[in-house]
């Protein structure tokens, strides 16, 4: 019996056999006395049957009551158990049954989990609650299971997890929980002064170490631990940093195990705050690295050799990549790093006079007033925002920090490297800018378009009723001419804004440019040489022939007037194509440019280049630097727009000459290599009937504008077709419900309410097959892909009376009969 009065009393497995053997010789005995007594067998026989059976009767009964081999089980006492999980440190522990109840846990699982809920219903996020049935599963099958992490519905507590199968039976689970402590960042884990850069300081004669902002030393150099402990070894970590150093009554700083006959020091005080995050409150609250600069100088040697010490520190600054420039009490700059001096955009000038004259008009009086301010008194440190003069747009943040014990120098100022970062948000910006003026000029265009085509058909309705001669044909014909040239206008707008219509091949560069080649030397004229270069096994591209001659078009003249601007008209223009392959594009490192293989053809003049203020707006439409009148300002940013639609890219940077001189300008285009299947040899045109289509026809015209709806109207009536004019798209699908019967619907695309796609698509539920004309401003190729429409046809505006007459002609020409 133990303490609770429980029995623990169990058979041994040899008792059964024992006492079942007695009763089974006790049996024999009596049946032999019965049959000495008797004499008769079957007697004797009968009744040692008997007793066999009551014997077995016995046997069956008792396994009945003790089925594991007469062995009875205690009942387990918990407590004990309890006790025993309660000594694990840091782990919670809980024990469950089969039915994942909760049997017994320590007091780390209740705190942590509470004693109502049982593994695996944990409070946990839905992904760690079924990592938690997969190893309930791999522990009951396996008898051990573990997982790596867990985490908490709620906080950011997470757990590693394991399970092992005990018990008699193998019934129930030891669960085991371990909290994993958050990794706390070190702040001074990127300034390690006790390695190999406390070394290198050591040997330039600076010693440095690490203090927190109460002043204790975290770490320190070797160099420092030797000359402060007289053990490089020494850690000095947790020990007051001014207790190792002492100054005399000219504020010279000493070591103080060295005395006055060591050489002075020169401290310099750098907080290491992080400049990226939010400004701390001040330098007393961020760590800070200490500098001690031996100047060199012994007792009674006065500060004649503090120059030696500066020196010493301009060389280490010098190598840093943080932009550094010290400046004296006044606020005249004695040093500058090339990082500062790429910082400023003065690497080719050379520093000025004063800090302030960096910066712009409105800044200058308070910079000077800080400079004064940290060079005298105590040594500060601060932030201040300014703006360069270079970049008045962008204000930066200028580091200043008082340093003492070194001669002149008295301001430490630091300017992190921007140079390329800003950069990058200039490029960025270009492009948002550019990709806002793209859609403002496709929009224009569009709209312009519009106002086109209702000025060209009308003076083509109006030339079919005058004939040459009469008084009113020229003035019509002037018209005429002055709105093709506006749409080739709105045609280089939606080139640029690159919404125009392609029709790209498989061709080569070489082809293309030997096209234009006479129309260049034409236009170049005789002062200007021409040269073109081929390369060698230059690569197919894909593009449109006739946009791809405006693009080299564009360039050449662009090129030759910048020589005739510059030079007089005496120059040089080549034209040259060349490959590069994948690896080229590798090496030269372009964020731009993917790596692939390309075919370039590069534009090169003697123009005198591309000034730096003109380069950003090189593409913008409507830039120009030529006279009023000599240039709509489209020509490059119609080229461009082309070569983006393309698929290519192009570059403008200027060409140096000896000396570094800016001779000349290069546009660079460069055109992905075409890897696909050619395509078949171009059949031989089939002679086609005339356009004229005389079978008439019942046409549904939608359009919005009321002027190119007319338009339309008049030049279809005119071809002899019984015309119903709608003005937006439920007046058309109105008409079609209506009982309508029409062999063609011509219709805008972009519409109120109702646009052209979305009514195609309702008369196509109820007519399948009714054949759609579309008309719009917009690039053919970039409405499929939108509208994606069986049986659809497009006509682009603006367009002439014989041009929508031509059109439908085709379209009712195709349609089976």
């Amino acid at each position: 019996m133990n303490s609770d009065g429980q029995s623990f009393t169990k058979l041994s497995k040899d008792q059964p056999t024992i006492l079942y053997g007695g009763i089974a010789l006790a049996m024999l005995a009596s049946a032999a006395v019965l049959w000495l007594a008797t004499g008769e067998v079957l007697v004797v026989l009968a009744y040692s049957l008997g007793m066999a059976v009551l014997l077995g009767a016995a046997l069956v009964f008792e396994r009945l009551q003790s089925p594991k081999e007469f062995e009875t089980l205690a009942v387990p006492d918990w407590s004990v158990t309890a006790a025993a999980i309660e000594s694990f440190a840091n782990e919670a522990v809980a024990i469950t049954d089969r039915a994942n109840r909760l049997t017994c846990a320590n007091s780390a699982y209740v705190d942590w989990f509470g004693s109502d809920t049982a593994p695996p219903n944990l409070p946990l996020d839905r992904a760690s609650l079924e990592q938690l049935v997969r190893l309930v599963r791999q522990a009951w099958r396996d008898g051990h299971a573990k997982t790596e992490r867990i985490h908490a519905d709620a906080g950011s507590a997470s757990w590693t997890v394991s399970a092992n199968r005990t018990g008699r039976g193998e019934d129930h689970l030891i669960w085991r929980f371990r909290k994993i402590e958050p990794e706390i960042a070190d702040p001074l884990a990127g300034y390690d002064v006790t390695g190999p850069f406390g070394r290198m300081l050591a040997r330039a004669g600076i010693e440095a170490a690490i203090t927190g902002p109460d002043g204790l030393i975290k770490s320190a150099s070797q160099g420092f631990a030797a000359r402060a402990a007289g053990d490089p070894n020494s850690t000095l970590a947790g020990q007051d940093f001014v207790s190792f150093l002492r100054s005399d009554d000219r504020e010279r700083i000493f070591f103080s195990r060295e005395g006055r006959s060591g050489t002075p020091q020169t401290l310099i005080h750098v907080p290491l705050d992080d400049p990226d995050g939010p400004p701390a409150a001040g330098p007393e609250e961020a760590p800070s690295l200490m500098l001690l600069v031996d100047s060199g100088v012994g007792i009674g040697a006065g500060w004649e050799g503090a120059g030696q010490g500066t020196a010493q520190l301009e060389g280490l600054l010098a190598q840093l990549p943080l932009g550094l420039a010290m400046t004296d009490r006044d606020g005249r700059f004695l040093f500058a790093n090339d990082a500062f001096l790429r910082a400023v955009d003065r690497e080719e000038r050379g520093l000025p006079a004063f800090p302030t004259d960096l910066v712009v008009r409105d800044d200058k009086a308070a910079l000077s007033d800080a400079v004064r301010r940290h060079g005298r008194g105590p040594a500060t440190a601060g932030n201040m925002a300014v703006r360069m003069s270079a970049q008045p747009e962008e204000p930066i943040s200028l580091g200043l920090a008082g340093v003492r014990g070194m001669g002149e120098a008295a301001v430490l100022l630091s300017l992190a490297d921007s140079s390329q970062e800003t950069q990058l948000k200039r490029q960025v910006a270009q492009a948002t800018k550019m990709q806002a003026v793209g859609q403002l000029a496709g929009g224009v265009a569009h709209d312009f378009n519009n106002v086109l085509t209702a000025i060209i058909g009308t003076c083509d309705l109006m030339l079919l009723r005058h004939t040459p001669g009469d008084s009113d044909y020229d003035d019509i014909q002037q018209i005429r001419a002055n709105s093709n040239r506006a749409a080739a206008l709105t045609r280089q707008l939606l080139a640029f804004s690159r919404q125009q219509t392609l029709r790209p091949e498989i061709l080569q560069l070489p082809d293309v440019v030997s096209e234009v080649g006479h129309l260049i030397t034409r236009l170049l004229g005789e002062k200007i040489e021409y040269k073109v270069q081929h390369d060698r096994n230059l690569g197919p591209v894909r593009a449109d022939p006739q946009q791809l001659e405006q693009v080299i078009m564009n360039l050449a003249v662009n090129a030759r007037d910048a020589i005739q601007m510059h030079r007089g008209g005496s120059g040089r223009i080549s034209l040259t194509t060349k490959r590069i392959n994948m690896r080229e594009v590798e090496q030269m490192g372009s964020e731009i440019l993917p790596a692939a293989d390309y075919t370039v053809l590069i534009v090169e003049d003697t123009g005198g280049g591309i000034p730096a203020e003109v380069m950003p707006k090189l593409f913008e439409p409507f830039f120009t630097t030529k006279e009023q009148g000599k240039g709509t300002g489209l020509g490059l940013s119609t080229a461009y727009g082309i070569v983006k639609q393309s698929g290519g890219f192009l570059f403008a940077d200027n060409v140096k000459g000896t000396g570094g001189r800016i001779v000349g300008a290069r546009f660079s285009v460069y055109f992905p290599v075409y890897h696909g299947a050619m395509p078949e040899a171009p059949q031989e045109p089939v002679e086609q009937a005339s356009s004229e289509w005389s079978g008439g026809g019942r046409i549904l015209l939608v359009e919005d504008e009321d002027m190119v709806r007319a338009v339309a109207e008049r030049a279809l009536a005119r071809a002899g077709y019984e015309i119903t004019a709608c003005a937006d798209g439920e007046e058309g699908l109105q008409a079609i419900t209506a009982g309508g019967q029409f062999d063609l619907v011509v219709s805008d695309v972009v519409m109120p309410g109702m646009d052209g796609p979305a009514m195609a698509r309702a008369i196509r539920e109820s007519h399948p097959d009714l054949p759609v004309l579309f008309m719009s401003g917009y690039a053919e190729e970039q409405l499929r892909k939108d509208i994606d429409i069986p049986r659809m046809h497009f006509l682009s505006k603006p367009f002439s009376v014989q041009q929508i007459s031509d059109k439908v002609a085709d379209v009712m020409r195709a349609i089976p009969r």
